[in-house]
C-alpha cells in the first residue's frame, strides 16, 4: 500500500491546539503500526515576518538579519516546546523560517525537500475577504505539487466514512485519471483508519435557457437520461475498486452543494477530492470545488493535484 512518507505540517502560531499536528502524528503512528519499515518523517514548519525589521533604517543591514535570526531563534525554541508537549513516538523536525509570504514558504519547503503531504489546521474565512485577499490555504490548494489535507476538528472514528469526491460524467483523460487516483487514495487511507469508502458525483440539471427557448425540448427526459449517464459510470467505477454500490452517491446539482449534502448525511471525516491549479483573476471570481467545499465542511479535506501537475512556483 502506498502512503505517506515525507509530511510537512504548518504550524499555526495563533492557537495552543495545533490540530494539524496532532493528526499528523496520529496519521503516522497508524501507517507504522500497518508497516514498521515504513520510516515516517514529519517536519512542523512555521514562517514568520515582522515588517517593522525590515523598515528600520537606524539598522545596518547586519544588525537586521541579527534581529531576524533572534527571532527565528525565539519561534524555534517555542516550537520545540510545541512539538515536546505531544509526547509523540514519531521523531519530528522543527524548522522556522522567515518569509512575507506564508503560502511560497510552504511550498518552497515542499519543493525543495520532497514532501509528499502538506497538512494544515483551517479557519472558517470572511467570504468577501476570501474573494479579495486569498487566503493561505487558497494559494496551497492551488500552488502546491503534492496533496494538501486541511485538517478540521472532526475526529477519525473506526468505521468512519470517508466521502470520495468525483467527476464520472466525463470522458476525459484528465478526468478519468484524477478519479482513479482519488479512489486509489480513499482506499489506502480507509485501510489505514478502518473507514468505508463512499463515492459521491454531481450532475447538472436542466439549463433553464434551453427550457425556455426551445418549447419542445422535454426536461425530464433530458434529467432523466443525465441521471443515466452518470449512473452507470459511476457503478463501472466502483466496480472496478470493489466498492458497494450502495456507497455510491449520484445527485443532481452543484458539487460544492451536492458532497456537503452527501458528507453531512454519512458523517464523512475525511472527504478527497480534486483540484486544478487555477491563478488570477480566474481564480478569484470563479475559485474551484475544492475552495467552495472547503468552509462549508466540519470534517478534513484532502485536495490532490492531476498527474503531471507542475506548481507556478517551481523552477
Amino acid at each position: 500500500m502506498e502512503m505517506y512518507q515525507n509530511i510537512l505540517v504548518v504550524i499555526d502560531p495563533t492557537t495552543e491546539d495545533q490540530k494539524a499536528l496532532k493528526r499528523a502524528i496520529e496519521l503516522a503512528s497508524r501507517i507504522t503500526t500497518a508497516n514498521a519499515d515504513h520510516q515516517i518523517n514529519i517536519t512542523a514548519f512555521f514562517s514568520i515576518f515582522d515588517f517593522s525589521y525590515e523598515m528600520t533604517t537606524i539598522l545596518s543591514s547586519g544588525e537586521r538579519d541579527t534581529m531576524r535570526q533572534m527571532v527565528i531563534k525565539e519561534k524555534q525554541l517555542w516550537l520545540d516546546d510545541v512539538i515536546s508537549a505531544t509526547n509523540s513516538q514519531i521523531d519530528i523536525t522543527s524548522k522556522v523560517v522567515w518569509h512575507n509570504r506564508p503560502f511560497e514558504a510552504i511550498i518552497g519547503q515542499v519543493i525543495d525537500h520532497n514532501h509528499d503531504l502538506v497538512m494544515k489546521g483551517t479557519h472558517q474565512h470572511d467570504k468577501f475577504k476570501s474573494v479579495i485577499f486569498t487566503p493561505t490555504d487558497w494559494h496551497i490548494l492551488r500552488k502546491c505539487p503534492c496533496p494538501v489535507l486541511l485538517v478540521k476538528e472532526h475526529e477519525w472514528p473506526e468505521q468512519g466514512n470517508i466521502l470520495a469526491a468525483l467527476h464520472v460524467g466525463s470522458d476525459e483523460t484528465e478526468h478519468l485519471s484524477l478519479n482513479n487516483t482519488i479512489t486509489k487514495q480513499a482506499k489506502n487511507i480507509a485501510q489505514l483508519i478502518t473507514a468505508n469508502v463512499h463515492l459521491v458525483n454531481s450532475y447538472p440539471g436542466t439549463p433553464v435557457n434551453i427550457a425556455i427557448e426551445i418549447p419542445e425540448f422535454d426536461a425530464s427526459e433530458y434529467n432523466n437520461a443525465m441521471q443515466a449517464h452518470h449512473k452507470e459510470a459511476m457503478n463501472k467505477h466502483a466496480n472496478s475498486f470493489d466498492i458497494p454500490l450502495t456507497n455510491t452517491h449520484v445527485e443532481e446539482g452543484l458539487p460544492e452543494t451536492v458532497i456537503e449534502q452527501v458528507a453531512l448525511e454519512i458523517d464523512a471525516e475525511l472527504v478527497i477530492l480534486g483540484t486544478v491549479g487555477r491563478t488570477g483573476i480566474s481564480a478569484a471570481l470563479i475559485g474551484n470545488t475544492a475552495e467552495h467545499v472547503i468552509d462549508q465542511l466540519n470534517c478534513d479535506v484532502l485536495a490532490l493535484k492531476p498527474d503531471g501537475y507542475v506548481s507556478p512556483l517551481a523552477d
